[in-house]
């Protein structure tokens, strides 16, 4: 793997789906469902909690040789009346396995679907938020919300929909953190899902970060505080 490789970060939901990576060279993704690209150079697989010991987290990854559209039936023909039977699949074919010198865990609470790095940042990290690959303004308020001990995770996906640039668990709810101008349409987590969501824009990152670290401190803190590394959820991507 390069650094410059662009790597496409996709689930596994079972030990079943590994089995057909491993043996059968591919992995499906319906086509309704499908991120922007699969023209990708690697995937990089994300363990569910059906992989016991080694769940929540990404071990291994393999070079992708191709893509073809098909349908189920045609990948799975011992289940020809499946419901999704005849709706259109990417087929990504790639080589063997590779296991990572170093895996990659998911230190808490994030929904995982698809997410893209490079190979540069996927070789590198330490849990999973290392990987995703965000705008400076991003990058900084999340390094200086870490480097106070508030652990945010990037690109969180709520329940209720939509993507959040910046999320926080806390005690009494959780905290969603969107950088945009005041005025622009922001996702929204939906009303009444123990949501409280701030807007900070690109400008008071670039002047004034220490202020806009503190409001949020502030916040969590009248949220009751921050959640421990627990209760994490596993989202999979629908490839049934």
């Amino acid at each position: 793997m390069n650094p410059t490789d662009l790597v496409l970060v996709a689930v596994l939901k079972d030990k079943r789906d590994l089995e057909i990576a491993r043996l059968l060279g591919w992995y499906r993704i319906p086509l309704k469902h499908a991120p922007k690209t699969v023209a990708v150079d690697y995937l990089a697989f994300y363990q569910t909690a059906k992989f016991g010991a080694e769940k929540w987290g990404i071990y291994q990854a393999a070079a992708v040789r191709g893509h073809e559209l098909t349908t189920r039936a045609e990948l799975l023909r011992t289940q020809p009346d499946h419901p999704r039977a005849h709706e259109q699949y990417y087929k990504i074919q790639i080589g063997p396995l590779e296991r990572l010198e170093h895996p990659v865990p998911s230190r808490s609470w994030r929904r995982v679907t698809f997410l893209y790095t490079t190979g540069e940042k996927l070789l590198s990290a330490t849990e999973l938020n290392d990987l995703i690959v965000q705008s400076p303004e991003r990058e900084r308020l999340w390094q200086a919300l870490r480097d106070r001990g508030l652990a945010a995770e990037r690109q969180y996906q709520p329940a209720s929909g939509g993507e959040l640039d910046l999320a926080l668990l806390c005690a009494l709810g959780q905290l969603g953190i969107s950088l945009g101008e005041p005025n622009a349409t922001l996702p929204r987590p939906a009303e009444g899902a123990g949501w409280r969501q701030l807007t900070v824009t690109p400008a008071e990152v670039e002047q004034a970060l220490p202020r806009v670290v503190e409001r949020i401190v502030g916040e969590v803190e009248r949220l009751g505080g921050p959640v421990p590394a627990a209760g994490r959820q596993d989202v999979d991507p629908p490839t049934a």
